[in-house]
This record gives C-alpha cells, structure tokens and sequence, in this order.
C-alpha cells in the first residue's frame, strides 16, 4: 500500500489567524489606520515567505540533477562485461585467430623501437604477416563529412581468410582516451589491448559499447562528445570506404641454367708430319 507524506511547510508553526494574515485573507477595510499599516507589510511578508520556498525548491532540484549526473559511476551497466568476452573470446572459438595473434606479437616484438613510426610498423607487420602466410595488406578508410559526420582518415592491418575478415590495430587503446574520464570508464581502457586482433563483426559491437560509455563519462562531467569520439565516426575508422592495395605476388623463380658447349681451338701453331712447329703469320 502507498503510503504519502505530506512535506513540511514554513507556515507549519504558525495558527490560523497568522497564516490568514501573511496571504492577504485577514484584511482590514479600508481607512483605517491599521489596516493601512497591514496592507503595507503583508505583501512585503508575502513575498518573503513564498520566495523562500521556491528557492528552496529550486535547490532541492538542483541537488537532485547534480547527484543524478555524478551517480553514474555506481550505475548497474558495466560494460566489461561484455566487451571482455569478445575481447578475450576462448581458443576454441576461433583458432584462427589465435595465430594470427601469435605471429603479430611477435612481428611487433620485432619491430617496435621507440624511433619506429606507426606508418612504418605497420608496413613491416604486414609484411611479415604475408610472410608467414596471411593474405594482409596496410588498408586506409577515408570518408568525407556529410549530416552531423566529421571527415577523417585512418590506417590498419586487413587480414582476410575465406569469408572471414580480420582488423589488426596496432594502436586500439589510445583511440577512445577522452577527457577526464570516470573511474568506471578508467577501468575499460584498462581492459582494452593496445594490440586489437579480431573478427570484424566482434569489433563493431565492442566500439559501439565504448562509444556509449565515453559519452556516459563526459555527460557526467559536464562535457559534450567530441565529433571525433561519437560511435559513426569510430565505425568509419575500421568499416568506411576502404582502399586496400593488392597483396604483392611472390617473386618469379629464376630460369634453370643452359648447357652452354665451348669449342676450343689452337691459335698460332701448326703441327707438321715430321714433328716439328713452324710459326705462320698470316
């Protein structure tokens, strides 16, 4: 059963004939002396006390706003616990790909060094990827800016076996850094690789739970999502219009070696029927 609670009102203490008197009920006709003088205070007392309320219904509100947005810390959701598991999915599921995640550890192993750029890591990453095997290729999205969308550009590795396709990103982490960030979304980049190896369709799902988290995160600090941090511009990042060059053919094989048959001759002399040489000049 419902049960309401009447809030407390200033005028709570006060009897009947007061409360009359502060609302303009207890008048006095006019002319005499003292209804003048009540005239002349009651609005004045008037105001005072519903102006009172409303300021304090006002910071009631303001309270309550306040503590809605920088409750969202303790919010219910935790988006951890789904990006983790397609994330970090078993072996089982996809043993693919835990190759692929084992050769690019160790081409990044190889290659990172603090003087190496990002372009040139993941050229040499690829590279050793075609190596071992894989058919990847450095692919570049670029996309212009068009209905509340921002143009941008960005590079990664594409892995591609039968109809599955792999995104390697070098560098995944550092895309969804935002300002001042929350405890919670703290603790999801924290659990983000800095090296993403994994299906297409897996990503699409955990860039769209993150996207939601930042902007849950600067919404309570007060802040508005940045264009380049909304989730159609992260999806455009690994799914916009792609240019992906043509994986390199493998060197042709040199041609085998020919017979190659020498005819020697002697030059200046000539054996006679007696055994003896003689010198010809012409």
């Amino acid at each position: 059963m419902a049960v309401f609670v009447r809030s407390k009102r200033v005028t709570d203490p006060l009897d009947d004939r007061v409360k009359a008197r502060i609302v303009g009920r207890d008048s006095v006709p006019v002319g005499s002396d003292s209804g003048t003088d009540a005239e002349e205070e009651s609005p004045c007392l008037s105001d005072l006390v519903f102006g009172f309320l409303e300021d304090h219904a006002e910071a009631q509100t303001f309270e309550m706003e306040s503590g809605s947005e920088n409750d969202d810390d303790s919010s219910p959701f935790d988006p951890r616990e789904v990006v983790a598991p397609l994330l970090y999915p078993s072996v089982d599921v996809d043993q693919y790909r835990t190759l692929l995640i084992s050769h690019v550890s160790k081409a990044v192993i190889s290659f990172a060094c603090p003087r190496s750029n990002k372009a040139g890591l993941r050229r040499n990453v690829a590279a050793v990827l075609r190596d071992l095997g894989h058919n990847a290729a450095v692919c570049r999205t670029k996309w212009d800016g068009s209905g509340g969308l921002t143009a941008g550009n960005y590079e990664f590795i594409d892995v591609l076996r039968s109809d599955k396709r792999y995104i390697v990103d070098l560098d995944f982490s550092g895309e969804f850094e935002i300002a001042r960030p929350i405890d919670q979304y703290n603790l999801l980049l924290q659990t983000l690789p800095r090296v993403f190896v994994g299906r297409s369709e897996d990503l699409k799902k955990i860039v769209k739970l993150i996207c939601d988290a930042a902007k849950r995160s600067l919404k309570s600090r007060g802040l508005h999502l940045p264009p380049w941090r909304k989730n159609r511009y992260m999806q455009n990042k690994w799914f916009g219009p792609c240019r992906r060059p043509p994986a390199p053919s493998p060197p042709l094989p040199p041609p085998p070696p020919t017979a190659v048959t020498v005819k020697c001759r002697s030059v200046g002399f000539e054996a006679v029927s007696d055994g003896r040489f003689f010198v010809r000049t012409r």
